[in-house]
């Protein structure tokens, strides 16, 4: 697909309850059979904007966000647009709550797209962190693809103010913060794992409402002893996962990724071995967290062993991501990956994988060929 914005008008008004600023999208595209219902980056058209001294950016889905499709009859990909916060200073707590609304106004999009001429919006959303999305909402529906189009979208960007009560701050939210200190006190721990001669220690309680393995584990494989504490066994796993895994069950987070470059080797071992052990204990978010870091350190000699992982453990957004860096680059990138040993390892060990990626760089051609 190729899509871009080649003109925006932007007004802003200040309203009692906030400021809100009107959008004038003028977008060029393309939705081609390849990217219909498919979430990748190179599909979504972006414009940013500053409202109420806050950053924004706007994200226009020409093709459904996540592959959402609509089941209507002869609809086959909706349009969709997403507010994603940025960040800003304006307040001392660096948060804001905005909702968007969206309407296509009108465009040479002829058959193919019907617009929802009635103005969609989302609801309001309290923006905590850089990066926080809001869902997406649809504005129109495409039956046809493989055709250009020209769209004009008004977006009404909505940053609302804080009320008397809101001006009240409130303290930031510590529970994680608080639930690690837990696990390095130790405090009350009733299970201990040892990990290839390691110990450690935890609670049961917390190991079981964010794990689903672990519910199950302690709800049928153990028995309720008082306050003894029980001993449980880890194979195949090496002590440092395991501990970067159990911070992660404590706090949603892996500190060593926060602490290193995203490039660093130790890294990206880690998160090779935390997607091993997300996957075999059912921790999802922490899965995803993996594949995301081992993404941002994609190069020419490692894509081909990333791969390769991402084909084992069915990562399916690594492995996008991984097929996009060999298919979609220049020839001298193409003739450098296969040239490393991890290529060779790969063509030898997963041989499927080179049809995937002949389909996918046979498409990146044909779309080439078409802009």
């Amino acid at each position: 697909m190729a899509a871009s914005i080649s003109a925006m008008n932007h007004s802003c008004t200040k309203l009692t309850e906030g400021v809100q600023s009107v959008l004038l999208l003028k977008i060029d595209g393309r939705v081609t059979e390849d990217t219909v219902g498919k979430y990748r980056a190179g599909n979504i058209i972006k414009s940013r904007c500053s409202v109420d001294g806050f950053d924004w950016e706007i994200c226009f889905h020409p093709a459904g966000p996540y592959g959402y499709l609509d089941v209507r009859q002869d609809a086959l990909y909706l349009l969709a647009l997403e507010l994603v916060f940025l960040g800003g200073a304006a307040r001392p707590a660096g948060s804001a709550t905005a909702n968007l609304s969206g309407k296509i106004l009108d465009g040479s999009s002829y058959y193919f797209i019907s617009p929802y001429h009635k103005m969609q919006k989302n609801v309001p959303k309290e923006f905590n962190r850089p990066l926080d999305q809001s869902p997406p909402f649809y504005i129109g529906v495409g039956t046809r693809y493989g055709c250009d189009f020209r769209l004009t979208v008004e977006c009404t960007l909505t940053v609302f103010r804080e009320t008397a009560q809101e001006s009240i701050p409130l303290p930031l939210p510590n529970l994680s913060w608080q639930l690690g200190e837990l696990l390095c006190s130790q405090a009350r721990a009733d299970v201990e794992f040892s990990v290839s001669g390691k110990s450690f220690a935890a609670h049961r309680s917390v190991l079981a409402a964010r794990c689903p393995n672990f519910m199950e584990f302690f709800g049928t494989k153990m028995k309720e002893k008082d306050d003894a504490q029980q001993l449980v066994e880890i194979q195949d796993m090496d002590p440092a996962v395991f501990k970067s895994m159990l911070h992660f069950i404590y706090t949603d987070a892996v500190p060593e990724f926060g602490e290193m470059p995203d490039t660093a080797p130790a890294v990206t071992d880690l998160a090779e071995h935390l997607i091993v052990a997300a996957d075999k204990y059912g921790l999802d978010r922490l899965r995803v967290m993996c594949e995301r870091r081992l993404a941002l350190g994609i190069s020419v000699n490692t894509v081909a062993s990333m791969l390769a992982l991402a084909e084992k453990q069915s990562c399916s957004l690594l492995k996008t991501k991984c097929i996009e860096f060999i298919t979609e680059g220049s020839q001298e990138n193409l003739k450098a990956v296969v040239a490393t040993e991890g290529y060779k390892e790969l063509v030898e060990k997963s041989p499927l994988l080179l049809n995937e990626l002949l389909v996918a760089a046979h498409g990146t051609k044909r779309s080439r060929s078409e802009c």
